[in-house]
């Protein structure tokens, strides 16, 4: 029986109950965080935690653990479940509201305690470290239309489900957004890379992109490898124009894309940069 945890309690995932009042279900005010994990070691810890906390200050909520406090939930939630999750790969879903205030109303008053909620479930392996074994992914693109603070990991995740639904309905695994200056932007639930003219590039961090660990970590590992990354505006004919495009985030690790729009990338195959990406990832991963 899967096991979460409460507001300070662990009980069996079903029987965890909130507020309908509280306001994380009523307003989406809240943020959230998923640590992956491979054979119960945290990928990208310090990072997840960072941002986490980085969310709850912009939204002026009380971060109610310490990062030490969060390591030992993470680390406890895992034992908990580690017979009903029997896979490799476990992400920690992390989410902390507000809290619950019996008055709906936008303002919200201070020092509410917060509503701290979090559980373990399986994840979908790593991708293959081969370039001929991996599974690539078919993608699809459309005009962002989310709101303008896409950096912060906020529970309000409607306009990110709209547009991946809209892959879904087209029969792709993912959709890559640009802007009215088309753009890249992201994905609907990655950050977005592409080797143009023999450079790594991804659009920099602003207030149009979720600053993703995984990114940092691919980045971090290039460079440890003297592999540099462009941090610049990536068009979106550039993308289509692109040697090689990937897809970074944490359950998908580092995912080569090959067809846009139905379009192959290049020569629609598994390019040997994503190679070097992968295998650097690999490597550093559970250093960075």
């Amino acid at each position: 029986m899967a096991v979460a945890f409460l507001n300070g309690e662990f009980l069996p995932l079903e029987k965890a109950r909130i507020s309908p009042m509280d306001r994380g279900f009523l307003f989406g005010d809240g943020i959230y965080e998923v640590v992956p994990t491979l054979a119960t070691r945290p990928v990208g810890l310090r990072g997840h935690l960072e941002r986490l906390d980085n969310g709850l200050c912009a939204l002026g909520i009380h971060n109610p653990k310490s990062a030490d406090q969060w390591e030992t939930l993470i680390a406890e939630l895992l034992r908990k479940n580690s017979e009903e999750l029997v896979s490799h790969s476990v992400g920690v879903y992390i989410q902390v509201s507000r809290g619950t205030v019996m008055q709906r109303a936008h303002g919200f008053p201070d020092n509410i305690p917060p509503t701290v909620f979090a559980f373990a479930f399986a994840t979908a392996a790593p991708p293959l470290p081969d370039r001929s074994k991996v599974t690539p992914f078919s993608v699809i693109t459309e005009q962002d239309r989310r709101w303008q603070r896409c950096n912060i990991k906020s529970t309000s995740l409607l306009g990110n489900v709209l547009h991946f639904q809209q892959s879904k309905i087209a029969g792709k695994q993912e959709v890559i957004l640009y802007n009215d200056k088309e753009q890249i932007t992201e994905a609907s639930a990655c950050n977005v890379f592409a080797v143009v003219q023999g450079h790594i590039v991804t659009p920099p961090l602003d207030h149009q992109i979720l600053p993703g660990i995984t990114r940092d970590i691919v980045i971090k590992s290039l460079s440890r490898d003297g592999i540099a990354v462009e941090e610049r505006p990536l068009t979106l004919a550039e993308l289509k124009g692109a040697d090689e495009v990937w897809l970074t985030s944490s359950s998908k690790e580092v995912a080569p894309v090959t067809y846009v729009d139905d379009k192959p990338i290049a020569n629609g195959e598994v390019g040997a940069v994503w190679q070097q990406a992968i295998e650097s990832f690999n490597r550093y991963k559970f250093d960075l």
